[in-house]
């Protein structure tokens, strides 16, 4: 493919939806537009999008862990687990429209977003972390539907996840946030094999993509460090907000 000047506009938006995909989710909604913009299928954009998602994963994980935070092994089950729902989202992926669902995801960010402003009893603040026992294997099955629609279409999964680990298993959102990129990480791998074994990647791109994704996750997790759970909560907040807008008017 010929370069084109309008290609290195991946670099910016890349740094921007890694950068909110490690502190909150939802970087994807602005990452596809951008690939579709530069001409690029609905379904090769998809594919080419999970190149970067997985190395920014994979620099969000170290740049939480050289801060510590880390919940090895807990994160590994549900990467498993996610892992294996991957191949069935992606495969519906390579063929279905995703209009129809974004308008479902926007519903599902507003109903996050409900949950996110409502302030949980004292009670649910105490809970100790629940790693183990009946609360691990519920959080093992509920990532599994997780990981199908993480190899669908991606959009907005850190949203679900930052609600489920802490009302769930009782993590803070910065140990969630941690789990989160983690286990994205894991299940890419299922998405990018079925995305290129169909050869819905476009390589080139994914490169240029991925150099901002990859910046922009460093900065985000070493970021959230030094951030209480009230400044995450915020961003989420004002994050979810606007593309569940985005993703039900445009």
């Amino acid at each position: 493919m010929e370069f084109s000047i309008e290609y290195l506009l991946l670099i910016p938006v890349g740094f921007v939806a890694g950068f909110i995909n490690t502190i909150a989710g939802g970087g994807t909604l602005l990452t596809l537009p951008t690939l579709i913009f530069l001409g690029l299928p609905a379904s090769v954009a998809n594919g080419t999008n999970r190149i970067a998602i997985f190395v920014q994963t994979l620099t969000a994980v170290k740049g939480f862990k050289s801060k510590g935070i880390s919940t090895y092994p807990f994160s590994l089950y549900l990467g498993i687990s996610s892992f294996l729902g991957s191949f069935i989202g992606a495969k519906l992926a390579v063929d279905i429209s995703g209009e129809t669902f974004n308008r479902i995801l926007a519903i599902i960010m507003i109903m996050v977003l409900i949950a996110i402003m409502i302030k949980p009893s004292s009670k649910l603040l105490e809970i100790p972390e629940r790693l183990t026992g009946k609360y691990l294997f519920w959080v093992i099955i509920i990532f599994f539907f997780l990981g199908i629609y993480g190899g669908f279409i991606n959009a907005g999964i850190g949203f679900l996840m930052l609600l489920i680990l802490p009302y769930l298993n009782g993590l803070s959102l910065l140990k969630s946030n941690a789990t989160k990129v983690f286990v994205v990480a894991v299940y890419t791998i299922g998405a990018v094999i079925v995305f290129a074994f169909e050869n819905k990647i476009n390589y080139p791109l994914a490169f240029i993509l991925t150099i901002g994704n990859a910046t922009g996750a460093w900065v985000g997790s070493r970021w959230s460090v030094k951030k209480d759970d009230k400044v995450i909560k915020l961003f989420l907040i004002i994050t979810v907000s606007s593309l569940a807008v985005k993703l039900w008017f445009f």
